[in-house]
C-alpha cells in the first residue's frame, strides 16, 4: 500500500515537472530556454538548467575543470550557475577570500544552504552554526584549545598511540613483507587518536585482527553521504530522497542516529563517573571531560565533541598519506626530513622538540597546498555586496573558495606552482634543511581558513602529523606497492582513491628506537 501511494507521488512530481516545462517552452520561448547565455569566463551555462551539461560533463574531473576556468579568468573568480541552487561565485583570489573571511565577516555566515547539508550530522555543532551560537562556542573551544594542558594531555596521547600502536604494526608489516593500505591506516590512527583526545575513549581502532567499530563506519557512511549532497548536480533529488526516507538518505539517518546514540552513550556514562567522583574533572584530561565539568548540557556537548571529531578525524590522516606518496617520489628531500628529525629527536618526543621541527612542517605545508584535506568551503551572502576584483553578488548568493585551485594558480605561487617544493616555505633555508619558516598570508592559503574561524586546532593537527611523520621515517621507508598516480578524490575531506598500497622497509643507518 505505501509503495502504491509513493508511486503514485512520483507520477504526479513528474507530470508537474512536465507542465512546468511545457509552460516555460511556450510562454517563455525555445530561444530563450534553450540558448546558451554567453558568459566570457566560468562554465558555459543556459536558462533554467544553468551549466548541468557541463557539470555532469566534468563530474570525474571537477577539480581540475574548476582550477582550469579560475586560471582563464583575468580575477580568478567566476559565476557558476546550477539548476535548484542560488548562483554561486567560486573564487581563488586572495584578496576576495579576504574580503570575505576577514573584512566582512558578518556579511558571509556559513548560510541555512551549507549548514542544511551537514545539520543531520553536526546538529548545532561550531562547525555548522554562525551568529551567537557559533560565537559562544568559540569562546569555550577557544579557552579550552589554548590550555597547556591539552596539549600536554595530546603529546601524551600521541606517545601512546605511536609507539604503543602504531609501530609495532609497520614493524609486523616490514617482518613478514606484507603490503599495507597506509591511508586506511593512518585514518584508524587519527580516529582512535581525536577519539581519546575528544571523549576520553579507546575505540581500539588499531587492532587490525578485529572489524572496524561500528561507530567508524557510521562516521565514514555519514561523512561520504554529507559530501555527496554538496556536491549533487540538483539539490532538489537528496532533498526529496530524504523526505521519503530512501536511498542514500535512508543510510545517512541510519548512520545518524548510531553516531549521535553512540557519543551520547559516551557522554552520560562520563557524566555519572563525574557525578561519582564528587564533580572533579582534574586538570588535564580530555574536551568531554571539560566541557561536561564546565556545566554544559548533555546536546550542546554532543553536538561540539561530534564537530571535533568530524574535523580532526580524517584531515590530519588526509594530510600525512599525500605527503609520504611525495616523499616517495622525492627520496632528497625525503633524506632532508630525516636528517633534520634525527637532529632534533629525542625520546619520549615533546612538544619543544616537535615545535623546532620547521623543515618537516614546511613539508605538511606544501603538501596542503597541493592536496588540501579540504578542497572548497562556501559562506552566503547575507545581503547585496561587491567583493575586492568588482564581482557583483546578491543577497542569498553562495561564495566558495577553492584551496586546491588557489595551490595551482600561477599568480599566487609562480610558474613552478605545480612542482612539490617545500624550500617555498622557508626563509633561509639551512645547510640541515631547517631554518625560519616564511610568514604567508593566510588568505593566500586558506587550507586552515582564516579570520575569525580560523581552525582552532591547527596546532593540535601539526603537533599530530610532526609527531607521527618524524617518528616513521626515523625508522623506515614507506614505497608505494605500485607505479600509478594516484587519484585525488574530494569529499568532506579529501582521500587518496583506492587506499595507498605500500610496503615497509627498515631505514638504513638507522637504529631501532
Amino acid at each position: 500500500m505505501a509503495m502504491s501511494l509513493f508511486g503514485d507521488l512520483v507520477e504526479v512530481v513528474f507530470l508537474l515537472l512536465l507542465l512546468l516545462f511545457l509552460f516555460l517552452f511556450f510562454s517563455v520561448g525555445y530561444d530563450h530556454v534553450f540558448k546558451k547565455k554567453t558568459c566570457r569566463f566560468g562554465p558555459p551555462s543556459y536558462p533554467i538548467i544553468g551549466c548541468l551539461v557541463s557539470f555532469y560533463q566534468n563530474r570525474r574531473r571537477l577539480l581540475d575543470w574548476y582550477t582550469e576556468l579560475l586560471a582563464e579568468s583575468p580575477s580568478q573568480t567566476i559565476v557558476v550557475s546550477r539548476l535548484g541552487a542560488r548562483r554561486t561565485v567560486v573564487t581563488a583570489n586572495a584578496d576576495n577570500v579576504e574580503y570575505v573571511l576577514k573584512t566582512n565577516f558578518r556579511n558571509f555566515p556559513k548560510g541555512k544552504p551549507f549548514t542544511e547539508i551537514l545539520g543531520d550530522l553536526l546538529g548545532f555543532g561550531i562547525f555548522n552554526v554562525d551568529g551567537d551560537l557559533w560565537s559562544s562556542q568559540r569562546k569555550l573551544a577557544s579557552h579550552e584549545f589554548s590550555t597547556k594542558s591539552l596539549r600536554e594531555f595530546v603529546v601524551k596521547v600521541l606517545e601512546e598511540e605511536v609507539e604503543g600502536r602504531l609501530i609495532p604494526l609497520l614493524e609486523s608489516a616490514m617482518e613478514r613483507k606484507e603490503v599495507l593500505d597506509l591511508q586506511e591506516l593512518l585514518k584508524r590512527f587519527a580516529f582512535e587518536t581525536i577519539c581519546k583526545v575528544s571523549l576520553g575513549v579507546d575505540p581500539c581502532c588499531l587492532d587490525l585482527s578485529r572489524p572496524v567499530p561500528p561507530l567508524v563506519r557510521a562516521f565514514d557512511q555519514a561523512s561520504v553521504i554529507c559530501a555527496m549532497r554538496g556536491m549533487a548536480p540538483v539539490y532538489a533529488v537528496w532533498k526529496m530522497k530524504r523526505t521519503f526516507n530512501l536511498g542514500s538518505e535512508k543510510k545517512l539517518r541510519e548512520s545518524v542516529q548510531m553516531v549521535h546514540s553512540s557519543v551520547m552513550e559516551i557522554i552520560r556514562n562520563k557524566k555519572r563517573k563525574l557525578e561519582e567522583d564528587g564533580g572533579d574533572g582534574g586538570d588535564g584530561g580530555d574536551l568531554l571531560t571539560r566541557l561536561l565539568s564546565a556545566g554544559h548540557g548533555e546536546e550542546v556537548v554532543r553536538d561540539m565533541v561530534i564537530s571535533f571529531i568530524m574535523a580532526g578525524r580524517d584531515t590530519t590522516s588526509a594530510a600525512m598519506t599525500w605527503l609520504f606518496w611525495l616523499l616517495s617520489q622525492h627520496p632528497l628531500i625525503e633524506s632532508a626530513i630525516v636528517d633534520h628529525v634525527s637532529s632534533l629527536y629525542r625520546t619520549p618526543l615533546d612538544f619543544e622538540a616537535l615545535k623546532d621541527m620547521n623543515f618537516l612542517k614546511a613539508c605538511l605545508l606544501e603538501s596542503m597546498r597541493l592536496y588540501p584535506p579540504v578542497v572548497w568551503d562556501s559562506k552566503h551572502a547575507a545581503g547585496d555586496d561587491t567583493l575586492p576584483d568588482g564581482t557583483v553578488l546578491r543577497e542569498g548568493d553562495r561564495v566558495t573558495y577553492f584551496p586546491y585551485g588557489m595551490g595551482r594558480m600561477e599568480t599566487l605561487w609562480g610558474k613552478d606552482r605545480l612542482d612539490f617544493r617545500p624550500d617555498r616555505w622557508l626563509d633561509e633555508p639551512e645547510a640541515d634543511g631547517g631554518g625560519p619558516l616564511k610568514t604567508v598570508s593566510p588568505y593566500k592559503y586558506p587550507v586552515f581558513q582564516a579570520g575569525p574561524r580560523v581552525c582552532l586546532g591547527k596546532d593540535m593537527a601539526f603537533i599530530q602529523m610532526k609527531y607521527v611523520v618524524a617518528s616513521i621515517l626515523r625508522r623506515f621507508e614507506i614505497r608505494p606497492a605500485g607505479s600509478d598516480r594516484p587519484l585525488f578524490v574530494p569529499l568532506l575531506t579529501a582521500h587518496m582513491a583506492g587506499g595507498f598500497k605500500v610496503v615497509v622497509r627498515k631505514r638504513s643507518g638507522i637504529s631501532k628506537q
